[in-house]
């Protein structure tokens, strides 16, 4: 029986870059080898996309695009192919693809653009589509549609590019409303770039110019203090949420760049809570994830007040997957291992596309 050709697609030109390779190289070192061919697509920094026939450890190292066996690759939008062009001494040959595994984070990977050119090229692939993919990078649209569903975020404003002539009055006026401390944050971007913290009106006004400096739409939230819950959420039409874990080192600044560091160090599987709070978490999680129409995977943050109110803080449809990301761990603790979940997600968007498209 022939092997399912899956390819999966790193890199990419966010700050991500480096943890998107990280987490590929779990990945296909995790697909099981009796079951799949194995296609890898790199994305460099500015932007190439290239064919990688070399070694699965040159790719976290970054040495994957020096290979000399590296071609350009393009996915074609055109369904007839349902593949990737390869441009091999000078001619184009097309190479069919039965699923992809994107592991591009940030902009321009979990942001619906990847998504999108799938869609049009009729190649399932795992993970969320093109709008649920983009509203979950748009923090303003993540708490409109909480708004909605009645599940709890930080009170927060927005503010536009249109309003930028106006940023010391809105400011002000955001502040009489909200009071401080406040949280700034660009309204999509997938790392902590351009975020920061405000105690006053200053720096209000300069933490949103630094925001701008980022995207043209800021979110501006009510500082939030209390333990950090997390929880992942799999599948497609019944997903299911893990068992809640909890980060016990809230004050470590996660910097993506930085490979040795993982979100899912001094995570606390299960959360010293309640039965009772296990249980209404792992509910929010999954309707939040309907909510915003996810399918495949998403890891989703929570804050737990003293007072014991429940904030969604953030959901995050391409999540770190190498073996000490939150993730995997929350998986892990379920009895799922890491080739199991990966083959599961492989065969879960092979089934979903045949009944998509």
């Amino acid at each position: 029986m022939a092997k399912i050709k899956a390819a999966v697609i790193f890199g990419g030109t966010s700050r991500e870059h480096k943890l998107s390779l990280a987490s590929a190289a779990e990945v296909i070192r995790n697909i099981p080898e009796d079951k799949y061919e194995v296609i890898c697509i790199g994305i460099t920094r500015k932007g190439r996309w290239l064919y990688f026939p070399g070694d699965v450890e040159d790719i976290p190292t970054g040495e994957w695009e020096q290979d000399p066996d590296c071609t350009s690759a393009i996915i074609s939008p055109d369904p007839l192919h349902r593949g990737i062009i390869l441009i091999e001494n000078g001619e184009a040959v097309v190479r069919k693809i039965d699923v992809v595994f994107p592991v591009v984070m940030g902009k321009h990977g979990a942001d619906g653009t990847v998504q999108g050119l799938l869609d049009l090229s009729g190649i399932p692939y795992v993970g969320c589509g093109v709008l649920a993919a983009a509203s979950c990078m748009d923090k303003s649209h993540i708490h409109m549609v909480m708004d909605d569903y009645d599940i709890d975020t930080a009170e927060w404003r927005i503010i536009t590019q249109r309003e930028i002539s106006e940023i010391d009055e809105r400011c002000q006026e955001i502040a009489g409303e909200l009071g401080f401390p406040l949280i700034v944050k660009p309204a999509k971007s997938g790392t902590s770039a351009g975020t920061g913290k405000a105690d006053d009106l200053a720096q209000l006004i300069a933490a949103v110019k630094v925001a701008f400096s980022n995207d043209n739409k800021v979110v501006v939230e009510k500082y939030v203090r209390g333990r950090k819950m997390e929880a992942a959420v799999f599948g497609y039409d019944t997903p299911f949420s893990t068992y809640i874990g909890e980060i016990l080192d809230t004050d470590r600044v996660y910097d993506p760049t930085e490979v040795n560091q993982s979100t899912g160090d001094g995570l606390k599987i299960p959360a010293d809570i309640s039965d009772e709070l296990q249980a209404s978490i792992r509910e929010t999680a999954v309707k939040a994830y309907k909510a915003m129409g996810c399918k495949g995977l998403a890891r989703l943050d929570f804050f737990l007040t003293d007072d014991g109110r429940l904030l969604l803080n953030k959901i995050g449809t391409s999540p770190g997957l190498r073996k000490n990301s939150v993730f995997p761990k929350l998986m892990e603790h379920m009895g799922i291992s890491h080739e199991d979940f990966v083959d599961m997600l492989l065969e879960q968007a092979i089934d979903n596309a045949e009944r998509t498209y």
